[in-house]
């Protein structure tokens, strides 16, 4: 049965997921010992770039190595078109790792790096106003870069062969990560758990059309994306990506993201943001995949009352849920699919006219799956959300490699996922491989793009028909609509087994007994008896 539900992961094993590193946690630990006594606010904006500097700065070496090997064939090393034609950044000489290394140890070490970024910069116009520029400043202590500096060296990130196996990707990653986790809640703001990316991006499916992301943080989504193309033997020049971002330094975050990918995107910036400033207004995208910020009350909403998108009912002013909602489907293609992150309240909620747009987007069939996650798996808050998952056309929508999916109409599929997925610290959860696959794998074959036969899994999944969501008051919380998980019968007839129950019961409370004599003898010894 392909929608068979996967068992929790044994006490004291590791989620298959990106939990699992090698290198990047040593490194991690490295840096963050270098400098104790940053913010790591801050300090992201130090490391970050100088991973990427490093980055390309060994693929430009590289291929300057091979290059100045060509000499007598008329290649010429110093010749910025040799990269540019193979996707490597051209590095001016101030700016190549070598160069920086050999004086890591002199105090100017921080205005060479600016220096670098801007030159960088200067010759790669599609990195203009993206690199930081203000190593240099008094604040930042020259010995301790230059020690950073030395410690970066220590890895090759960009090698044809760790560029293959995304070496760079995957310490950038990481360190977006770890820096999500130091700063709890503001980190939250620009990332998104890889897990909970991966359950998005693989029920989308997104080998090509227009992907986009309105509020797209680092850029997790579209490296994702890509990698999901790469996986299924689709061609990333299929995919065009999309994307808008309101808070500056996040949105470079973006840019390196993808530029040490090599992955090519639209992503704009403005102060206004997407809901005052859509800088992609005409776009009509083929797949939506976004994590907004969760029960945003100070978005300006009292100005747009009348706007156009709010095709399902005007949003309250004070919680932009259900304005982004509409966002996404005011740019989704005709057959387009979106899938996003939002708070759990989103599901059920009746006040300032949420209910009634969330009914009349189920009334209008654009409401395809429904997810619940665990709790704990964001940085930014403990509380548990859901993937919500709308599709303009249930009818002829096209799915995984163009693949026609079945004629969904008048149906809704509900996953209860909060059961899923293994602790990997005190308080952060993960999805493991095998959960991901079991809720993408559900989603797939009971849409008709994927081979199997679907069935209703007690307690896990169930497929819904919209009259049987208008006698729950258009509620879409899996939990009201799965049911209970089938208990397997161990054979013991009830009587008996009331019978042990009870006389183990009777053990504990006679040890509890003895136990707190022991304790109030104990403290009567002490003279604290009463």
């Amino acid at each position: 049965m392909a929608s068979a539900k996967k068992k929790p992961a044994p006490k004291g094993t590791t989620p298959q997921s990106g939990a699992n590193v090698g290198f990047e946690a040593t490194l991690w630990q490295a840096a963050d010992k270098l400098w104790k006594n940053i913010d790591a606010a801050e300090y992201k904006h130090v490391v970050l770039p100088l991973i990427f500097l490093k980055y390309i700065s060994d693929a430009f070496e590289e291929k300057h190595a091979a290059l100045s090997a060509q000499r007598k064939s008329g290649a010429d090393p110093e010749d910025p078109d040799e990269y540019r034609s193979e996707n490597i950044f051209w590095v001016p000489k101030e700016a190549r790792w070598s160069f920086l290394q050999n004086s890591a140890k002199q105090p100017t070490i921080g205005k060479m790096i600016d220096d670098g970024m801007t030159a960088i910069e200067r010759d790669n116009p599609n990195l203009k106003g993206v690199l930081p520029k203000d190593f240099s400043r008094p604040a930042l202590d020259k010995t301790k870069l230059g020690e950073l500096v030395d410690l970066i060296a220590k890895i090759g990130l960009g090698s044809k062969e760790n560029r293959a196996r995304d070496v760079l990707g995957r310490v950038y990653e990481y360190f977006l990560g770890q820096f999500a986790a130091a700063e709890g809640k503001k980190g939250g703001q620009f990332y998104t758990p890889q897990c909970v990316v991966r359950v998005l991006v693989e029920m989308l499916a997104p080998y090509k059309g227009r992907v986009f992301d309105p509020c797209c943080g680092s850029g997790g989504m579209f490296v994702q994306s890509e990698k999901f193309v790469e996986a299924h033997g689709g061609r990333i020049g299929d995919v065009s990506i999309y994307g808008q971002e309101s808070n500056h330094t996040t949105w470079r975050l973006a840019k390196l993201n993808l530029a040490i990918r090599g992955i090519d995107a639209n992503i704009a910036w403005n102060e206004a943001g997407s809901f005052h400033q859509d800088a992609h207004k005409d776009l009509k995208a083929d797949y939506v995949i976004a994590n907004p910020p969760f029960n945003d009350s100070d978005w300006g909403g009292e100005r747009l009352r009348d706007d156009v998108r709010w095709k399902h009912g005007v949003p309250p002013a004070g919680n932009a849920n259900f304005a982004w909602v509409q966002h996404f489907l005011h740019h989704l293609a005709p057959t387009g699919i979106a899938g996003f992150v939002l708070a759990n309240g989103s599901m059920s909620s009746q006040q300032s006219g949420e209910g009634e747009i969330r009914k009349a987007m189920i009334e209008a069939d654009l409401v395809d799956c429904m997810v619940a996650l665990p709790g704990q798996l964001f940085y930014s808050t403990q509380i548990p959300v859901c993937l919500w998952f709308l599709a303009r056309d249930k009818k002829n929508g096209m799915g995984g490699k163009g693949k026609k999916m079945r004629n969904r109409s008048g149906e809704t599929l509900f996953i209860d996922a909060r059961k899923l997925g293994a602790m990997v610290d005190r308080v952060h959860r993960e999805l493991t491989d095998d959960d991901i696959h079991s809720i993408c794998e559900t989603y797939h074959v009971w849409r008709g793009d994927s081979a199997g036969k679907y069935e209703d899994v007690a307690g896990f999944c169930k497929s819904v028909k919209t009259e049987d969501i208008r006698t729950h008051q258009h509620v879409l919380t899996p939990g009201r609509y799965v049911g209970a998980e089938e208990v397997e019968d161990d054979g013991e007839p009830f009587e008996d087994k009331m019978k042990r129950l009870v006389a183990t019961l009777e053990q504990q409370f006679a040890e509890g007994a003895r136990l707190e004599n022991a304790i109030r003898a104990n403290l009567w010894g002490l003279r604290y008896g009463g």
